[in-house]
């Protein structure tokens, strides 16, 4: 049995979309929406060569994995909300597999988290 999820094959991204705002974390996100309600999911990245971290959108072979996920309507409800001064509230890939209970992509040594539920 694999611990981490590993990339399929085959996937699309039919679900969310790239959305580009003015948050202090990141400037570009996955964005999920559902009527008037909005969840923004980001992922860290690094660059080998400046040794530099930084926050974006999610892997697309993720993105109709997580809106497809059986618990992910609950989570949406709980977490979504309506955009206030462009931004809408926000959790990282790693808060929404664990709350899934999804298997987790493989973590690095150079990842960071947040401390609290709020980003």
């Amino acid at each position: 049995m694999r611990y981490h999820y590993d990339k399929p094959d085959h996937y699309t991204s039919m679900y969310g979309q790239i959305y580009i705002c003015n948050h202090p974390v990141y400037s570009r996100c996955t964005l999920y929406k559902i009527g008037d309600d909005g969840l923004a999911v980001i992922q860290q990245r690094y660059d080998t060569r400046s040794k530099c971290t930084w926050w974006t959108e999610i892997d697309p072979w993720l993105v109709d994995t997580l809106y497809l996920h059986s618990g992910f309507k609950k989570f949406f409800d709980e977490r979504s909300g309506e955009c206030e001064e462009g931004l809408y509230p926000t959790v990282s890939i790693r808060q929404i597999m664990w709350a899934l209970k999804m298997k987790p992509i493989p973590r690095e040594r150079w990842e960071t988290c947040f401390d609290r539920r709020d980003i």
